[in-house]
């Protein structure tokens, strides 16, 4: 199916309320949230995760009932309930790394050591064991990745990885950084390539959000053990772009 692409003639009023209705509601409760999860670092990760996950299911349904904007998931059996996986996964928008975490097992995500500065939400974002690297020193940010990523995914952790490294437009796709190829490669445990087209309807950088059903799609897992990272990379970035064509 070939991916809708956001029209001029969608920026109607009521996107304009919805949309406004939807930042209200995001800020305030992330506000809540994130002092929620700052307050119960002292205990268990698992109570936190529950409430940060509890908070990303609430913007979905936020984003269903302010601006029409609903999702559905394809390839939920490919997903494991006994084993941790390295999940690679396309990068158009803020809504995936929301909706990764209600939709799949529990996880941390790698992500640019910047966004763990921000008051509150990136305080407590920094608790939940996301494993926060400066992009700058690739060197480092490599050994951080493979280290913390390995030792997550020993704890049943998912590892979330999106390794075109920064939100791109619908129907554009970035090369693939070879960081989450490389964990897979060192740890051996399996990849899980995910796609979707939520850009269409939640774009980068735009305030406005539009209705319609976001279209995610789950790939069988792809084995590691005894494979090169640079195979790996290249077979989830070539499942990624089929999948994408076929939205």
């Amino acid at each position: 199916m070939k991916q809708q692409n956001t029209s001029p003639q969608k920026n109607k009023p009521k996107n304009y309320l919805g949309s406004t209705l939807l930042f209200i509601g995001v800020f305030s409760s992330v506000t809540v949230a994130g002092l929620l999860i700052l307050l119960l670092r002292p205990f268990n990760f698992t109570i936190r995760y529950k409430i940060s996950a509890l908070w990303c299911q609430l913007v979905l349904w936020m984003s269903k009932f302010f601006c029409g904007l609903s999702y559905e998931v394809e390839g939920l059996e490919h997903i494991g309930k006994n084993q941790a996986a390295i999940v690679l996964s396309n990068h158009q928008s803020a809504w995936e790394t929301l909706a990764l975490r209600h939709i799949l097992p529990p996880q941390v995500v790698l992500l640019k050591r910047s966004l763990v500065w921000f008051p509150v939400w990136g305080w407590a974002l920094g608790t939940l064991k996301s494993i926060a690297i400066d992009r700058e020193n690739r060197r480092a940010a490599m050994r951080i990745l493979l280290e913390k990523g390995t030792a997550y995914l020993n704890e049943g952790l998912w590892v979330i990885v999106f390794p075109e490294g920064t939100r791109t437009a619908p129907g554009e796709i970035r090369k693939f950084s070879i960081g989450g190829a490389m964990l897979a490669q060192k740890s051996g445990f399996p990849v899980i390539p995910v796609a979707h087209n939520a850009g269409n309807f939640w774009p980068r950088y735009s305030f406005l959000k539009y209705p319609g059903t976001i279209k995610v799609k789950i790939g069988p897992a792809i084995e590691s053990k005894g494979r090169k990272a640079a195979e790996i990379n290249a077979e989830v970035e070539n499942w990624i772009a089929q999948a994408i064509k076929e939205m």
